[in-house]
Parts: structure tokens; sequence; C-alpha cells
């Protein structure tokens, strides 16, 4: 009589990352047992080769070089590096539009009443793009990379402590929508990704272009004039974009999750440890 993977085998296999073999059907239950051992010897055998090469070969995290061969590239085309702080204040957020009636609100770790964990950049980047421009004979190009917090659904390519990379460039010289394309560019163009463009509407943004990789969105772009500069005291033009590291690493060394590619106390570069 055919049977399928007891409930802890499928837990067992979801645990080593093993999702292709979840809905096999057997023949009987020896040859089930047989199968689940072979299985699971193989990957646990693999598990410790790649914590032996890790041990042996030691490299910066894979979040950690992507994070450098983005700044550089960013330096090299002319571009501040910032760094702000990851508590940001009620009003900021209120100036980005997400008041207490915003779908976004609900996602945001709120310290009290006045001060939460940022759920993006944009905030500050904003602040900072205001008072630089005040110094700047020409278009002003600002990128931020940092951590960022949300309540996020659970899911393959949701974590609820991401890295984001901003950048943004002020009164471009061009048109800020073929600038949004040249700096999408320099991005993907770094790491060696192939993607593509999709428009989409946004909570925040209203309108945006959206990067993706085989389908998973890993970076949201828009341009200005926007409805949400007055309240910045903006009144440049500007393009801006945000990637979203984990996945750009996920997609990049072709992960199954994003999981593997974040902070964890689970997984390192990829492999899990508590198995």
């Amino acid at each position: 009589m055919p049977v399928e993977w007891t409930a802890s085998q499928k837990q067992r296999l979801k645990e080593l990352g093993i999702p292709a073999e979840a809905d096999r059907i057997f023949n009987d239950t020896k040859e089930r047992e047989e199968v689940f051992k072979d299985i699971t010897s193989e990957h646990l055998s693999k598990v410790r080769k790649d914590i032996k090469h890790m041990l042996d070969y030691p490299e910066r995290h894979q979040l950690s070089q992507i994070e450098s061969i983005l700044a550089q590239a960013l330096v090299d085309n002319g571009f501040i590096e910032v760094k702000t702080p990851s508590i940001i204040s009620r009003s900021a957020l209120e100036k980005m539009g997400i008041d207490r009636s915003h779908p976004l609100h609900e996602q945001v770790f709120w310290l009290d009443e006045k001060r939460c964990l940022r759920p993006m950049l944009a905030p500050n980047l904003y602040f900072m793009m205001r008072h630089m421009y005040r110094y700047s004979k020409g278009p002003l190009r600002l990128f931020e990379i940092g951590s960022c917090f949300r309540k996020e659904s659970k899911g393959s390519n949701h974590l609820e402590e991401f890295t984001m990379l901003n950048l943004v460039e002020m009164a471009p010289d061009n048109d800020p929508a073929d600038q949004l394309l040249v700096h999408i560019k320099t991005i993907m163009d770094a790491l060696g990704l192939e993607y593509s463009l999709v428009e989409c509407e946004s909570d925040v943004y209203v309108k945006t272009l959206d990067v993706e990789i085989d389908g998973v969105e890993v970076a949201s772009g828009a341009v200005g004039p926007h409805k949400l500069d007055p309240a910045h005291g903006i009144t440049q033009s500007w393009a801006g974009v945000g990637f979203g590291l984990e996945r750009l690493s996920m997609m990049k060394y072709g992960m199954d999750n994003i999981k593997k590619s974040g902070r964890s106390l689970i997984y390192l570069r990829g492999v899990r440890l508590d198995i």
C-alpha cells in the first residue's frame, strides 16, 4: 500500500532544507525508511563538509561581501555614504504618510509612543538630503546601508530585521526617470545579476518601479517631485531606489529561503548549524 512521509519526517526534511522531497510517495514503509535514511545521511555529510570548509577557509559573510561591493560601486560613482540612527521618531514616519491609520503602522516595532525602530531608511535620507544640498553645487548623491525592522508576515522572502541599501540622487542633470535606470543598472551590474523592471503601486510612494529577479522583488524605486517632498522641505527633483540586500544575496547565491542569507543564529553562509 502506497505511503508518504510521516509528519516528523516532513518536519525533518524541512529543517534540512530539502523541500523537493516533501511530496514523495513510496510503495511501503520499508522503502520509505530506507530512502529517508539515505537522504538525511547524505545531507548531513554535506553540511559537515560545508562547515569544515568554512572553518578551514575563513571569509566575510556573504551579506557583508555584498555590502562592500555595492558601497564601493556607489562611491566610485560619486555617492556619499551616510550612517543614521536606527531609532526614529513618530513624526519622521508621519512625514512619510505613515500615521496610525496607515497599513504599515501595525508592522512597526514601537519602542514607546514617540519612537520606533525604523521600518525604512527614507525618513533619515530625506533629512540628510535637505541639509547636505545646501552645500552642494550640483547633483547630490547619497546612500545608506543599514538595518530596518518590520513585523513581516512569515514566508521565505520576509525577515523582521533586514538590511536595506537606499540611494538617492537629488537635482540630477538628466531626467530623474533616466537616472533611476542608471543607478539600478550600477547596482545589478556590480553583482552580475540579470533583472526585469515592473511598474507597481505603493502604500508609501503611490507608484514605484520595482526590480525583480525570477519574479522576486529585490528593489523598489521612485522619482520626485513627489507628494511626500513638501513635508521634508524638498523642492528639487530626485531619483531614489531601495534594495533588500538579503534578497539580493538569496538570489545571487541560489538560496531557497531568505533566512539563510540574513542575520541568524541558525544559519551561517546558507548552512544550517542546529541539525
